[in-house]
């Protein structure tokens, strides 16, 4: 083999590599720079929805995992607080990703709260429920909603919210 076939060879393997670790590793627990970065496997085990998330809070500590259907398949880390009838969920009014497919898809996807996995539909919440909801948001994360989340972010009274509503599983047809 030549010099240029060796290298060729060398960057296709290092190429895949990374891809692979990408692909097992990501997403990240961060909301700058490359913890942005979305991945693609949710696991946990796919699961019908309790008649009430509240309790879910107390249980599972930390962010879900957040999946939507369609291609690409990328998981998101989303911080989260249960309530009776779903999940709320927030983000930055960024032009985020996984928000815009939201808008732009429509909301079915899946929610990792631990290691259950729920068949789940979102919607944006746009009228005077957004800033009660957000409030249960900030409640839960132990933050005023007139501050930011951390330097350079947005006060969350500006942030997006979303509800998230349990589909079954028959019809969410696999994650």
């Amino acid at each position: 083999m030549s010099k240029f076939e060796i290298a060729g060879v060398s960057v296709g393997v290092l190429i895949l590599a990374v891809l692979f670790g990408w692909i097992f590793t990501a997403p990240y627990l961060s909301n700058q720079g490359l913890g942005r970065m979305p991945g693609l496997i949710i696991g946990g085990t796919l699961t019908e929805s309790p008649e009430d998330f509240t309790s879910l809070n107390e249980t599972v500590q930390g962010p879900l995992l957040m999946k939507q259907s369609g291609f690409p398949p990328f998981v998101h880390y989303l911080s989260w607080v249960g309530t009776p009838e779903g999940v709320i969920t927030a983000t930055r009014p960024d032009g985020g990703l996984w928000a815009q497919r939201v808008r732009d898809r429509g909301g079915n996807g899946f929610l990792r709260i631990g290691e259950e996995t729920y068949a789940m539909e979102a919607f944006e919440i746009l009228d005077e429920n957004r800033l009660p909801m957000m409030q249960q948001w900030a409640d839960k994360s132990g933050r005023p909603l007139d501050e930011p989340l951390y330097p350079g972010s947005e006060p969350l009274n500006e942030w997006e919210v979303f509800f998230w509503r349990p589909r079954g599983i028959t019809e969410a047809g696999g994650n």
